[in-house]
């Protein structure tokens, strides 16, 4: 059956970054773009109606979050993943990419350590080096799961022997770009490293509300508030999450996130850090999104996640019988795939050359994101099935080209 997801629309001209951007980007235009992290879907009916009409009212001045935009937001944390969040816990921010910032300048000292876990969304690293933290490296480790097939995970003994040697570790869960879901056990591990070496966790869950079904998602805090004891009753005062709609319902454009900061002196640390940067959350637009999102996005994004896995299916299925010489890693969540292309035996450079002048695909090469992204390319498939189809039968062209796909 034909869906709504299926219906293609030129983003060419709307100042769209990820199509708009291709010359800037690859040097010329003539790609396939799969890279910037938005999808080619329009958003959700509800966000159109909620920002046309707040469009009908001519005036468009310093604005405040309504209370109502704050309940938005805690019943679909309470409803989707059985969080209770309190309203003072919540600090609006500019985005995601801001507030990991924001975070690391308010709680860490110059050169006190950070630690991240590559392969990683990038502006992870400049979020530490650009506040002159030291960066401490925990890097995944790449294995394969029950099914033997390739799979992520962490390296808790590294981890440990980081911490004694850092503030705070930043966790992006689900993990961007590997797609990784991470597991009861694994939080568990997280939270009491944490605990013993008085780590503050910020958890970057802004890809929460995209999850496979065959995996689930658990914020972090909630699973410290669950974990905690008369004894232990400041386990989740450690954890900070970023939050946001942007990825769920397709408005990273809007720049409207949240932080969800129990530590009341954490809070006020953020909040200071805030004010000294001269940033507020003033913008009558994505408020309106913001709260539309929350309130009346659930069933597009009903339809939203199976499409996408079919999506996901499909292009695996594609590339595990058509693309024999690149492995990619199944993602439990997220729009991404992650593409293991190292057997292609091509340097980072002549990868992305390969790419986009032979294959005429614009992806995110893997080197970006830190030490073991070499020999990787990450693909957005945000994007009807059909064109995700069709990059990939340009991959195995040129591959077929060139004697690479055996």
């Amino acid at each position: 059956m034909s869906s709504r997801f299926d219906q293609p629309i030129a983003r060419e001209g709307s100042g769209a970054l990820k199509y708009d951007g291709r010359q800037q980007t690859f040097g010329t235009s003539e790609i396939m773009p799969m890279w910037v992290a938005d999808m080619d879907f329009a958003v959700p009916a509800a966000v159109t109606e909620a920002l046309q009409a707040r469009i009908a009212h001519p005036v468009f001045g310093y604005s405040l979050a309504p209370d109502s935009l704050y309940q938005a937001l805690m019943d679909w944390l309470l409803i989707k993943h059985g969080w209770p969040v309190q309203r003072e816990w919540i600090v609006l921010t500019p985005g995601v990419v801001p507030s990991l910032n924001l975070v690391v300048a308010a709680l860490t000292a110059p050169d006190e350590g950070v630690i991240v876990q590559p392969p990683v969304y990038f502006p992870f690293f400049s979020a530490v080096t650009g506040q002159q933290r030291h960066l401490v490296e925990n890097p995944l480790r790449l294995t394969s799961d029950h099914a033997h097939q390739p799979q992520y995970q962490m390296d808790m003994d590294h981890l440990t022997a980081c911490a004694q040697q850092a503030r705070m570790l930043l966790l992006c869960s689900p993990h961007n770009p590997v797609g990784r879901v991470w597991q009861t056990a694994e939080m568990e591990a997280i939270l009491s490293i944490a605990d013993q070496h008085d780590l503050v966790v910020l958890s970057d869950e802004i890809h929460a509300d995209l999850v496979y079904a065959e995996a689930q998602h658990q914020p972090l805090s909630r699973l410290a508030m669950q974990a905690e004891t008369t004894e232990q009753t400041a386990l989740s005062h450690r954890v900070i999450t970023a939050v946001s709609p942007s990825k769920t319902f397709n408005i990273p454009g809007l720049g409207l996130s949240a932080l969800i900061v129990p530590n009341t002196a954490h809070r006020q640390a953020i909040q200071r850090q805030l004010n000294t940067l001269g940033l507020s959350v003033t913008n009558p637009l994505n408020m309106a999104a913001f709260e539309a999102a929350y309130r009346g996005g659930g069933n597009w994004l009903n339809e939203l996640m199976p499409y996408l896995q079919a999506t996901r299916d499909a292009a695996v299925a594609y590339i595990q019988a058509e693309l024999p010489s690149i492995k990619v890693i199944v993602p439990q969540a997220t729009y991404l795939l992650w593409l293991d292309c190292r057997a292609l035996n091509l340097h980072d450079a002549a990868l992305k050359r390969f790419f986009i002048e032979e294959a005429q695909l614009g992806l995110s090469p893997g080197a970006m994101f830190g030490h073991g992204g070499e020999g990787f390319m990450r693909m957005n498939i945000g994007t009807p099935q059909a064109k995700v189809l069709a990059a990939l039968a340009q991959l195995k062209a040129a591959c077929s080209r060139h004697g690479l796909s055996t």
